[in-house]
């Protein structure tokens, strides 16, 4: 995991949801990039912890995922 870009809290990024969310309020995460890093978070705890990933990791993540 690693820290938010220095200066911009978790707040500034520009979050979405997930496309694979629920529309009904349910089990929802938001996803923001930055340079180098995807962020994220529970859509229904905006101020709660965010994990990091490098580009690369986050990519890996999602390849597998996809399957």
């Amino acid at each position: 995991m690693s820290k938010v870009a220095a200066g911009r809290s978790p707040q500034d990024l520009a979050w979405f949801k997930s496309s694979y969310s629920a529309g009904d309020g349910g089990e929802c995460v938001e996803v923001a990039n930055t340079v180098g890093s995807v962020h994220v978070r529970d859509s229904k705890n905006k101020a709660g912890a965010t994990l990091s990933f490098d580009a690369e990791r986050w990519a890996t993540f999602v390849a597998f995922a996809s399957h």
